[in-house]
């Protein structure tokens, strides 16, 4: 079986990604491929953090690998926290600091409408492709459930009266910004023969 490198130390994402590619390639982790270093995400957008890990971890390894980036895109606060998701509170801050200053940052706002959105940056024989999903949903004051990661616990998808925080493994793998990105990139592979 085929192996790609996932540039990221996230245990959760790992995860997830392995549930949505299932047996296609063998997705392997830095930590398994033996890259401990941390990949400074400090360009402007998704797509520029993305290209930076998977740029990286080709550089250092000449191995096809992929990278994502997500944000948590809120109307109220003009696509904030975007590409500062994961450091919204902070460089070092943790989800609960995030979660902690989003909502005190809407509480004056009546416009709950947010989007998660995930760029992947394949690099597949040398060369970049970009697969983006999204999902929209809106933000709850108060957070729910105990599945998931980051702003999991305030977002709830359209369709659905509970969070992504709420909803098990596989259902939120069905329906996420990051299931919909995996689906283009699975295509992708299956196309190319991977």
């Amino acid at each position: 079986m085929k192996r790609m490198i996932l540039a990221t130390h996230n245990d959760h994402k790992l995860q997830e990604v392995k549930d949505i590619i299932g047996d296609l390639i063998q997705i392997v982790s830095l930590e398994e491929a033996g890259f401990h270093d941390d990949i400074p995400e400090n360009g402007l957008t998704l797509q520029a953090n993305a290209l930076k890990k998977a740029k990286t971890i080709y550089q250092h390894f000449n191995e096809d690998c992929f990278a994502d980036d997500t944000g948590l895109e809120v109307e109220a606060l003009h696509g904030e926290p975007g590409v500062l998701s994961a450091r919204y509170a902070g460089e070092h801050s943790n989800s609960e600091a995030n979660i902690k200053k989003l909502v005190h940052e809407l509480k004056e706002a009546n416009n709950r409408n947010a989007q998660f959105r995930t760029v992947i940056a394949l690099i597949y024989k040398g060369k970049n492709y970009y697969f983006e999903g999204v999902v929209r949903g809106t933000i709850i004051d108060n957070p729910k459930g105990e599945n998931g990661f980051g702003y999991d616990s305030i977002f709830v998808p359209e369709g659905y009266d509970q969070t992504f925080a709420e909803l098990d493994a596989e259902e939120k793998n069905r329906i996420s910004h990051r299931a919909k990105a995996m689906a283009k990139l699975r295509k992708f592979l299956i196309e190319h023969h991977t």
